[in-house]
């Protein structure tokens, strides 16, 4: 046998310990079919007493839902828990840039991301979200993926979950928001706490229109 082959069967070997070790490893997402999580890893992350209100998914803005989809992964109704297009473009950008600092998540792979992990953009932590996420979308539908994402992600600094953050920044609830305050609330998701202190940036106003 060469040495050629010899090195990809055992990077083979290497990658199917690595695999099984992750699943056997990966939590119970069953439970959250009808249970609520009672807190997540990123609200454990952050010191004091988080802010979160949580809110069944009819009492949440349609504006708000459709707001979020377009902003954060526009295919999510379609993929099967990760997009395959928006991770090969992220692999290509960070291999230019020569930084792991793009990661192509779904809004199921940011679900598993705030339940479960932590923010670092490791390799070895994303094929964990990605596993997760695809459990994630075997177990429950895409309504409540969307449900839990909405009431659990961060929204600015202990600030989690829609009905929260509408009444901070609106002092209104979920449900009443319109569709111009709904897209600037999905304008802030990707960095919450830079633009909870940049609120009334034009560069945020320009982005939310």
């Amino acid at each position: 046998m060469s040495m050629m082959r010899r090195f990809w069967l055992g990077m083979g070997g290497v990658a199917a310990v690595l695999l099984l070790y992750f699943t056997l490893t990966l939590p119970d997402v069953s439970t959250l079919k009808k249970q609520n999580p009672v807190t997540t890893a990123f609200m454990v992350r952050d010191p004091g007493l988080p802010l979160q209100i949580w809110v069944p998914y009819h009492q949440i803005s349609p504006y708000l839902k459709e707001a979020v989809v377009l902003a954060e992964d526009a295919r999510f109704f379609q993929h099967g828990g990760f997009d395959l297009r928006a991770i090969w473009e992220a692999v290509k950008r960070n291999w230019k840039e020569k930084e792991w600092k793009w990661g192509g998540s779904t809004i199921t792979q940011q679900l598993a991301k705030n339940l479960y992990l932590n923010p670092s953009k490791n390799p070895m932590r994303k094929i964990r979200e990605i596993l997760i996420a695809w459990r994630l979308e075997r177990h429950l539908s895409k309504q409540r993926i969307l449900e839990l994402y909405l009431n659990v992600v961060e929204w600015g600094k202990g600030i989690y979950g829609i009905e929260a953050a509408a009444l901070h920044y609106f002092g209104v609830a979920a449900s009443q928001l319109s569709p111009a305050q709904a897209a600037k609330l999905a304008a802030i998701l990707p960095s919450p706490r830079y633009f909870q202190q940049n609120f009334h940036s034009p560069f945020l106003e320009q982005k939310a229109a």
